[in-house]
């Protein structure tokens, strides 16, 4: 399993760092071309994202989270005018779904060099990956995740999210900048059934794509952490052994239950009103 994710083609100093950059030059292209090109993008408050790309602070993560739309979400959402999308030292790791990108050797290098950390979907939060993840954040690096967990093309509230993007929020050593990012459109470049219930070969185009960039939300950690272990001390829910956490007041599985339930939930409601918002 281990030879097949392929863990050393997403280091950085894998031959010198150049089959990354090449690869980012050229998807870069490829996102640029569908973004501006064939379709046409439209984003609101993409200074904010630029600037948290670009500039924020020395050592301080940041997690974007988004609606997931297509299979070509990423990297086309990051194809928009002005954006350094060929730039492999600026450019985000992504969670990425084991059984899509990882499927064969020729995927796992390809996704791996595309700065991709496997996710074994329905796994768990405390998954071998999720360490890598946390790692890069460790790093003060770029992390986007899609915490709906799935593809979903209609029209319709954001889904429950998964735990995951909570847990790593938690996890980090410095709390990260969390910056929520809204879609639409992508379900017109990529539909999931397009002819005999399959994707199209390539992107279609002549289609609108529109991104909403949100502010970065606040999260006070300390004062959310006591407030999990005070209201998950009569919990009656099963548990599943999960390892306390690192941190000297190390929270227990049920606080840390409360927790990622709390801050998805956040996340969630955000992201909810950015899709209300219109371009």
């Amino acid at each position: 399993m281990g030879r097949r994710h392929m863990e050393w083609a997403g280091r950085m100093d894998h031959m010198w760092g150049i089959p990354r950059k090449m690869m980012f030059m050229a998807v870069g292209a490829f996102a640029k071309t569908v973004a501006n090109l064939l379709n046409t993008t439209s984003v609101r408050n993409a200074d904010t994202l630029l600037r948290l790309v670009r500039y924020r602070p020395t050592g301080v993560p940041l997690i974007t989270v988004s609606n997931h739309m297509s299979t070509l979400d990423d990297p086309v959402m990051w194809g928009f005018k002005g954006f350094p999308t060929s730039d492999a030292t600026l450019g985000r790791w992504v969670l990425a779904a084991e059984d899509i990108c990882f499927k064969n050797a020729v995927l796992s290098y390809f996704f791996r060099l595309g700065k991709c950390i496997p996710i074994t979907r329905g796994a768990g939060i405390h998954q071998k990956y999720m360490d890598e993840a946390l790692e890069h954040l460790r790093n003060g690096e770029w992390l986007h995740t899609f915490p709906e967990g799935k593809v979903t093309q209609e029209d319709v509230p954001i889904r429950r999210l998964k735990w995951g993007t909570s847990s790593l929020i938690v996890r980090s050593p410095v709390t990260p900048i969390v910056l929520p990012i809204v879609h639409r459109g992508f379900q017109e470049i990529m539909p999931e059934n397009y002819i005999f219930g399959r994707r199209p070969v390539v992107p279609l185009c002549s289609k609108k794509i529109e991104i909403i960039v949100g502010e970065p939300i606040d999260f006070d950690l300390p004062s959310m952490k006591q407030m999990a272990i005070s209201m998950s001390r009569n919990c009656s829910s099963p548990l599943l052994g999960w390892p306390a956490t690192d941190e000297p007041t190390g929270l227990d599985e049920a606080a840390q239950r409360f927790l990622y339930a709390y801050i998805s939930d956040q996340i969630r409601g955000v992201m909810e009103k950015l899709r209300a918002l219109k371009i």
